[in-house]
């Protein structure tokens, strides 16, 4: 009898040895060398570090004076600049107020001389008027001229002169010039006047020329 054979099996099934082993290669313990770039940087700044030796502390506390010195150098520089403006400013201030100035003085100065002209106008009118008078009369003549004097006077006070040196005054050498001295009764005392005086306030304006008694 025959016996019926079961299916033949190929011969890779009939290979039932033992799993092939895990042929993956291990990535985490190799060891990669450096790249040509890294090494020649390495090398370059091992140079660089060799080229510089160490400074010691005195050396970078003269270094450090140094930047110290070259950074006040710099804000006194800026400083100057600044001053420089400033200066010109004040200049170009200055020479405006002083131009202004001169033209106020001279301002008033005409304003006062015109005044003054003005004041002494009348007066003018008067000696005018009392020189016909005199031609006419003489006798009139000398009425005349004092009322122009005292007009003169009144101008002058109203300009704020006020007259010194006048006969029977105390001899002031402040205010008066002796051009004599003559006996008297009294010392000091004025008892002719050659030429009156002036001031203004405390200001001589012209000293008085008068003749002194003197006591024998």
């Amino acid at each position: 009898m025959f016996r019926k054979r079961g299916p033949r099996m190929n011969d890779d099934q009939n290979k039932t040895g033992p799993q092939d082993a895990d042929t993956t290669p291990d990535t985490e313990n190799i060891k990669f060398d450096a790249s040509p770039e890294t090494e020649t940087d390495n090398m370059q700044e091992d140079a660089e570090t060799a080229s510089f030796p160490e400074m010691d502390e005195n050396m970078l506390g003269q270094v450090q004076e140094m930047m110290d010195k070259l950074q006040r150098a710099e804000d006194l520089e800026k400083e100057n600049a600044d001053l420089k403006l400033k200066l010109g400013r004040l200049a170009s201030d200055f020479e405006g107020y002083r131009t202004r100035t001169q033209q106020d003085v001279a301002a008033a100065q005409g304003q006062g001389v015109s005044k003054a002209a003005e004041a002494l106008m009348p007066v003018y009118d008067d000696l005018d008027r009392a020189l016909s008078m005199g031609g006419e009369d003489p006798a009139k003549l000398i009425p005349g001229i004092q009322a122009v004097q005292s007009k003169v006077l009144s101008v002058f006070a109203g300009l704020g002169l006020e007259a010194t040196g006048r006969e029977g005054e105390v001899f002031d050498p402040q205010w008066h010039e002796a051009i004599q001295v003559v006996p008297g009764d009294e010392n000091d005392l004025i008892v002719t006047v050659y030429q009156l005086g002036f001031r203004m306030g405390d200001r001589l304006v012209r000293p008085a020329r008068v003749v002194v008694s003197r006591k024998g």
